[in-house]
Formats: C-alpha cells, sequence, structure tokens
C-alpha cells in the first residue's frame, strides 16, 4: 500500500497533507467523516505520523471531497495524539500545498472542516489569509490553583480549546523549552483535574503563554495536545487570543494584531463581526519542503508506526 503525500511547513510548524492513497471515509459531514477515522482508521493516523515515517511535531491534513457544496475541498486535521477540529498553520499549509500541485491558483478558497467552514485567501506574494470559524471567550478570568505559581487566564475557542494565561506573564529567554512544556502540561492536567472544559464538555487541550516580543505586538508559546509545543504562533490559538482582546476592548474591529511565535515568526491577525460573531482572520506564509509517497510494506513490523 501507497500513501502519498506533500509537506510544508508555516512559520516552523511542519504539515503533512494526505494526497491520495488513504480509504474513502463515511459521513455527510466532515464531522461524521472526522468520527470515522477516529474510529476506524486511526492506525493509518499513527503511519503517517509517526516513526519511523514522521515525527511526533507533525500535523496531519487528510484532503477530502467537501461535504459543504459551497467549499472547493474538504480536509480532516489530526496530530500525534488524535483528531482536531481545526489547525490554522495547517490550513495555511493545505492551501499553499494545493498551489505548489497546481491545484489552485491566487484568489480564494473555500475549505470543510469537521467545526465548520474556512474561508481562505491566497496572495500574490504567497501569503495566505484564513478567515477562521467564529471565536469567542467561555470564561475569563479564571483562576488555576495546583501548581507552583497561581495562574489567571481566559478560556476560549478559536477552532480548538484553550486556556490563555494573563497573569503571570512570562520571560522565555530565561526559560527553557523543556521548562516552558513541562509547565504548560502540568498546567493542562491540572485544569482537567479542576474540571475546567468547554461547554459542552470539551477538553481544554491547548495552553498559551505570553510575553512581551521587540517585534510584534506579543510573543506566545503554545502547548498542543500530545506534549509537542507549536512551532508556529498557532492560528487557532491567535485566533482565542484575539476574540478574547476584542472583548475586553482592546483591538478594535479590523485592526492589525502581530504574534510572534516561540522561533521567531510572526502572523499577523485581525477580527470581523458579523451578526455578533467574531471571525479572526490569520495571515501567514507556507514553504512546500517535500513531495512523498509513503510506501505500507506488509513484511515491516512496524508500518504502522512506532512511538505514538
Amino acid at each position: 500500500m501507497r500513501i502519498k503525500t506533500i509537506d510544508s511547513h508555516t512559520g516552523g510548524e511542519p504539515t503533512r497533507v494526505v494526497l491520495d492513497g488513504f480509504p474513502e471515509l463515511k459521513g455527510a459531514t466532515l464531522a461524521e467523516k472526522r468520527y470515522d477515522f477516529e474510529n476506524n482508521f486511526d492506525r493509518f493516523r499513527k503511519g503517517i505520523l509517526a516513526e519511523p515515517r514522521g515525527s511526533e511535531i507533525l500535523v496531519g491534513a487528510l484532503l477530502t471531497e467537501p461535504c459543504d457544496p459551497t467549499c472547493d475541498f474538504g480536509v480532516v486535521f489530526f496530530n500525534n495524539v488524535g483528531m482536531l477540529g481545526m489547525c490554522g498553520h495547517g490550513t495555511i499549509g493545505v492551501v499553499e500545498s494545493l498551489h505548489h500541485l497546481g491545484r489552485i491558483g491566487v484568489g480564494k478558497v473555500n475549505l470543510d472542516t469537521p467545526v465548520g467552514k474556512v474561508s481562505t485567501k491566497l496572495f500574490e506574494d504567497g501569503r495566505v489569509a484564513v478567515q477562521n470559524v467564529p471565536s469567542y471567550r467561555y470564561l475569563a478570568d479564571v483562576s488555576l490553583e495546583g501548581t507552583a505559581h497561581k495562574f489567571v487566564g481566559d478560556i476560549a475557542f478559536g477552532g480548538n480549546w484553550f486556556f490563555l494565561i494573563k497573569s503571570p506573564t512570562f520571560q522565555f529567554g530565561q526559560m527553557s523549552k523543556s521548562e516552558l512544556s513541562e509547565l504548560t502540561i502540568k498546567i493542562m492536567q491540572e485544569l482537567e483535574k479542576q474540571c475546567f472544559f468547554g461547554p459542552c464538555g470539551e477538553k481544554i487541550d491547548h495552553v498559551e503563554l505570553f510575553d512581551k516580543s521587540e517585534i510584534a505586538d506579543s510573543k506566545n508559546f503554545v502547548m498542543c495536545p500530545g506534549g509537542q509545543y507549536d512551532r508556529s504562533p498557532c492560528g487557532t490559538g491567535t485566533s482565542a487570543k484575539l476574540a478574547c482582546l476584542y472583548e475586553d476592548g482592546k483591538l478594535k474591529e479590523g485592526e492589525i494584531w502581530r504574534q510572534e511565535s516561540i522561533t521567531g515568526s510572526i502572523f499577523e491577525g485581525y477580527v470581523t463581526v458579523v451578526d455578533g460573531k467574531i471571525l479572526p482572520t490569520i495571515i501567514g506564509r507556507a514553504h512546500v519542503v517535500a513531495l512523498s509517497e509513503l510506501i505500507f510494506n506488509e513484511e515491516d513490523p512496524l508500518r504502522w508506526g512506532a512511538g505514538l
């Protein structure tokens, strides 16, 4: 069995887009297709992303036919521990990959995702704008005990669920990435232990810390589910941040916010309000790095991956 893929990175964060060779998913919506993937084809997730073909940092994006007739493509995102609702950097990677393959040109592209329609635009200079799904703050000024420090932050949705820490602020240069990772994983565990969830019981599976930036409005460190930090400024995390800023009156509609990542890459973002809903737009750049054909040999005892 062979699966064709194309790899890119968005601000340092990799995306592996699955082009061909994956079993057809069943479902009348992308959410149903994601459910089919999760429950019947999880070994493919591991085989595509895990060693020896990949690594735990990789995010996967399976291209499908859209269920929404107003969309051009469908996409289901997944990572080292399971399925994702949406992925900002991955969406930028998908658009750049489709352009590299000659399947789209400059202009608008609509993607059908498990959390709804995502509108994108590819510019002449290679940048991609992603208008994300409606984003909002669910809980403000949540106080989290049980760690070395008391953390205060917002629980917000930007396509995934986030705990965005307001206090204390951090100086990333004084902590190693391992220390930042260990801290944010502990915070994630405490959120679940202390029963902080989304409105329908959703797990708060991303944690975002902030520092001052010399080249942008803010610098972040984002821990994703699976214990891997985001090398990009995180599209869904920036979306959640923009929603909170807007609700706090610190960001006007259409005003640009520049978010720097732990690696120094930058996303620009702004919000548009439609029928009372906050729609963040994230702008970034991806670069294609590989075209591959993954080979699944029946004689290979590790053909379905190792390490995940």
